[in-house]
């Protein structure tokens, strides 16, 4: 069934668990995710990136995204991952999208307040929740490259301005992760987030998470992070499928027949996550 994001995270918030929010590009990749969060009893997120969109169309996505959540008996919300763009944000909104994303961690903070009190006053006259960003996370998300120089922790004084001034519904922080594979094991602030939890007492989200190790997942979760984005393992998972079948059946040109394996491969890493999150059994 379809809802909105925060009807998803305020309930992993009053609970203690995570939601996975995971990026969609093609059909085969909403088939994996919503076959995942039926199995596992999960509620689940499809998010997609304005690369994402890019790619498929937001009349596509939107629509796959729609038809998956009305089929499914499990609560699904449709997010914009990392919006820039206000007429892109719009657009989300007018082909159904239950939430969105502003990201405007670019800005000086004032600036960022701006924006994304601007799209939060639009979003929740229509039903909409909004997710913001604080702080930058470090790494590259289709278009939008944040050097690691330049990635900067979120102040837990500068978050509680935020979200007062703003009224978001959820905010995503910068604890350590980053975004693409990872080239070590990430040192996430656990401190931070724990102080950041208990002066907002809201839901809290975790961008760049795909390769971090299960004990930071479970820990970060155990303080509060209720939305967690995966992106990178799933194309990984996807990469494995395809290529594992295509080396074992060269003749093979059915693309039903070399997509399928890879839908189960993600399938496969997906249900992992569920479980992770805790999210598996909370539909």
């Amino acid at each position: 069934m379809l809802v909105s994001g925060k009807e998803i995270l305020l309930d992993a918030h009053k609970k203690g668990y995570a939601v996975g929010a995971f990026n969609v590009n093609n059909m085969e990749i909403v088939q994996a995710i919503i076959e995942a969060a039926k199995e596992t009893n999960s509620p689940v997120i499809l998010q997609a990136s304005q690369g994402g969109l890019k790619y498929a169309g937001v009349e596509y996505i939107a629509a796959m995204a729609k038809v998956a959540a009305e089929t499914a008996k499990v609560p699904v919300a449709i997010h914009l991952d990392h919006g820039t763009d206000f007429v892109q944000i719009m657009k989300c909104i007018r082909n159904g999208f239950t939430s969105v994303m502003i990201d405007g961690s670019k800005y000086p903070l004032e600036e960022n307040i701006a924006i994304t009190k601007k799209v939060v006053e639009i979003a929740h006259a229509v039903g909409v929740s909004v997710e913001a960003e604080l702080g930058k996370i470090g790494g590259t998300e289709d278009d939008i490259t944040v050097d690691e120089r330049d990635a900067t922790f979120t102040d837990p004084d500068e978050a509680e301005r935020f979200v007062k001034e703003t009224g978001v519904d959820y905010l995503a922080i910068a604890i350590g992760t980053a975004h693409g594979p990872y080239k070590g094991e990430p040192k996430l602030d656990f401190d931070r987030l724990k102080v950041i939890k208990e002066r907002l007492n809201m839901p809290i989200v975790l961008h760049g998470s795909s390769g971090v190790p299960e004990e930071s997942i479970k820990k970060a979760v155990s303080l509060g992070v209720n939305k967690i984005n995966i992106d990178t393992d799933i194309r990984m998972a996807f990469n494995k499928g395809v290529r594992e079948f295509v080396e074992n059946n060269p003749d093979v040109y059915d693309p039903r027949k070399i997509l399928g394996p890879a839908r189960e491969e993600m399938k496969k890493v997906i249900i992992e996550k569920m479980i992770m999150f805790g999210s598996a059994g909370r539909a």
